[in-house]
């Protein structure tokens, strides 16, 4: 099992005010990097040029007080770094805000600001009532976000869109630490639209994947044609999982789950696999004593107020236990992976 994480130092009163005041002014703060997106300031500041105010507005078409403004607090998140008379991207700004590619937090922030943030405000009502008050905010009478959002194609893209720049953002963790040699064909539960699968199949040439998800998912995953993935669109707990497969991964999945729940999936994975094969569940990891993780408490947030009501971020030694529970041995977990996440890894019996 893994150990309890050593107590952190408590912070001094002027730490401890300097991080109230980061996040009690952090929604104003974050929708003005939003707002830096969509009105491309940070298209004209990738280009290094350092433009002065009335440059500046004249490039993006916004007017020189409303601008003056905008500046003020996207310098104030230290992203954007005035020097003279000119306005520069910050060195991290320009790695994650500064280009529009697939792993682009332009995408994770966008699908934060139109999807997440504004369940947000139903916590209270959730968690008194027990369910997922944000939810009614979409059509349709599906109990998940993720099902009713086959009712509105671009809220989901732009959710997708999202997790699928995060995946990418975190997935060095798991390409570095999931070790794949000779295995032949992977289940991927929860797979996606199959962002994990494509950057596996790169990695392993001699790798088979089939992708199990919704058919909403399972649909985005088909459209990537790719010729090592067979994809299996069902619910995870009355399709039929694929007999003999060699590998089992669950990433960015079980969170949305109850305990009972995560712990079927597993004993589903355990019959599923040959003898001797792995289960390897990657995502967020809470702290073992649960009073830490930034990332890992906002997912816990939107699954409780938005997304399916149930689950939440899980520290470690849950999933090893889960694991255990179904039959794996030699269950341990990776730590200290980015953005707070974990790899739990357990083997059938041979």
């Amino acid at each position: 099992m893994t150990p309890a994480s050593p107590t952190p130092p408590r912070r001094t009163r002027e730490e401890a005010f300097d991080r109230f005041a980061l996040i009690v002014n952090g929604p104003a703060l974050f929708n003005a990097i939003v707002t830096g997106v969509e009105t491309g300031i940070f298209d004209a500041l990738s280009e290094g040029e350092g433009p002065t105010l009335d440059n500046l507005a004249d490039r993006v078409g916004v007017s020189r007080q409303k601008l003056r403004m905008l500046m003020f607090s996207l310098c104030a998140t230290e992203l954007v770094e005035r020097r003279a008379h000119g306005y520069w991207l910050s060195e991290l700004a320009e790695e994650f805000l500064g280009h529009d590619g697939p792993d682009s937090w332009r995408h994770i922030v966008l699908g934060w600001q139109r999807i997440y943030y504004p369940a947000f405000a139903q916590l209270t009502p959730a968690i008194l009532s027990d369910s997922n008050t944000a939810l009614a905010a979409y059509p349709g009478n599906e109990p998940t976000l993720y099902e009713r959002l086959q009712h509105s194609p671009e809220a989901e893209t732009v959710l997708h869109r999202a997790m699928s720049a995060f995946t990418l953002q975190s997935m060095p963790g798991l390409l570095a630490h999931a070790d794949l040699v000779g295995v032949g064909h992977l289940l991927d539960i929860g797979g996606g639209d199959g962002t994990t699968a494509l950057a596996l199949l790169e990695k392993y040439p001699d790798l088979r994947i089939t992708i199990l998800d919704v058919p909403s998912m399972a649909a985005r995953a088909a459209a990537t044609g790719h010729e090592r993935v067979e994809i299996l669109s069902g619910d995870v707990f009355d399709t039929e999982f694929p007999e003999g497969v060699d590998a089992v991964l669950c990433s960015h999945f079980l969170e949305v789950f109850a305990a009972e729940e995560i712990t079927a999936i597993a004993r589903k994975a355990y019959e599923a696999l040959v003898p001797g094969g792995p289960m390897l569940v990657y995502g967020f990891n809470a702290s073992a004593d649960e009073t830490a993780g930034v990332f890992s408490s906002r997912l816990a947030v939107y699954l409780t107020a938005l997304a399916t009501g149930r689950g939440m971020t899980y520290p470690a030694g849950d999933y090893e236990k889960w694991l255990s529970e179904a039959g794996f041995e030699a269950v341990h977990t990776i730590e200290d992976l980015p953005y707070e996440h974990g790899l739990t890894l357990g083997w059938k019996a041979h």
